[in-house]
């Protein structure tokens, strides 16, 4: 099943819905969720495919730096103006739709009005009363975002995340929204990416499932909501996929695998692989997060890992395989 849509003209955007934190997000336009009964059932025949996008070279051990305590700061109050919507305002201000209707008690954005104060749950910036104010981007772009069904049922938004700073970035997590024809939101998921530790330049998959999605939404956007610096000593990167390939069905049951190899100077502990599908035009069709055959990897030593996909469109075009341990925690001596 699958879901057709077009990009929509940005003039047609409500004016407010233009902001830096936009210029960063996934935005399309779908026309419908209905899928079109297929003309014909396609003969399975298992096939191979051997692209592989490539691997980050494995970083060497840096000591996780000390921590810095921030702030919580104290919630604003915004009144509401003329033409203002509430995804226009959660922009402005980088907070969620979510938590912005949640605070509020907000159960039909329509029933809004001008003149009436909102509480904005996050700090944002000075002076955020004034509506020139923006806040500042997250530094991570949205890219290769599709939307379709799967065999298991639900709509689900998938694409990936690029770390456009110049640190590692972890608990780094999107929202989906839905909107209708008035741009008004019908539904919100938010979701962490598929990778605790993002290098720069480096991509994560994140996938949404929409719990109760609408029966037709009009348009969506993928907006970058939450990211901190990373710490890299937590983690062990010292490892490498060798031998990896994709097989099964390109339009159903998809299997990748491989063998991990620990090339560092430590033994590795909750090893993850992570692998993403992709479509001719690149756009991310299926994301799966597992462990490899063995979650622990001593120094020199490997393991294997299959993960199966299934995708929401197809055909599969290439994957790519990130894994990620941490290390082993030294144990703390004994006083006395």
């Amino acid at each position: 099943m699958s879901i057709s849509y077009l990009v929509r003209p940005a003039t047609l955007l409500p004016a407010l819905f233009l902001g830096a934190i936009l210029a960063l997000s996934g935005c399309g336009q779908i026309i419908t969720r209905a899928a079109p009964t297929p003309a014909s059932t396609p003969t399975t025949r298992p096939i191979a495919v051997a692209t592989l996008r490539p691997t980050a070279t494995p970083a060497p051990y840096t000591p996780a730096p000390t921590a810095t305590p921030t702030l919580t700061p104290t919630p604003i109050i915004y009144v509401i103006r003329k033409g203002d919507t509430p995804l226009g305002i959660a922009n402005q201000f980088g907070v969620s739709l979510r938590d912005l209707q949640d605070t509020n008690g907000i159960t039909d954005p329509r029933s809004l009005r001008v003149g009436q104060e909102l509480i904005i749950p996050d700090k944002a910036q000075p002076n955020l009363r004034s509506p020139t104010v923006e806040p500042t981007p997250l530094p991570f772009a949205i890219e290769h975002v599709t939307f379709g069904n799967t065999t298991l049922g639900g709509l689900w938004g998938m694409g990936e995340i690029r770390n456009i700073s110049g640190t590692d970035l972890e608990q780094v997590s999107v929202s989906a929204i839905l909107l209708d024809s008035e741009g008004v939101s019908l539904t919100l998921e938010e979701v962490l990416v598929q990778v605790d530790l993002i290098a720069p330049g480096d991509t994560a998959p994140f996938a949404v499932r929409f719990r109760q999605p609408p029966r037709t939404f009009a348009s969506y956007h993928i907006i970058p909501l939450h990211a901190i610096p990373g710490y890299p000593g937590n983690y062990y990167r010292d490892l490498v996929v060798n031998e990896s390939k994709g097989e099964g069905e390109r339009y159903s049951a998809y299997t990748v695998s491989g063998r991990i190899s620990n090339v560092g100077p430590e033994d590795a502990v909750d090893v993850v692989v992570t692998v993403t599908i992709y479509d001719a035009l690149g756009r991310v069709i299926g994301t799966r997060r597992a462990p490899p055959e063995h979650n622990v990897i001593p120094r020199g030593g490997s393991t294997t890992f299959a993960v199966q996909l299934t995708p929401i469109g197809g055909p599969v075009s290439s994957h790519h395989v990130t894994v990620l341990g941490r290390r082993l925690a030294t144990p703390t001596p004994k006083a006395g």
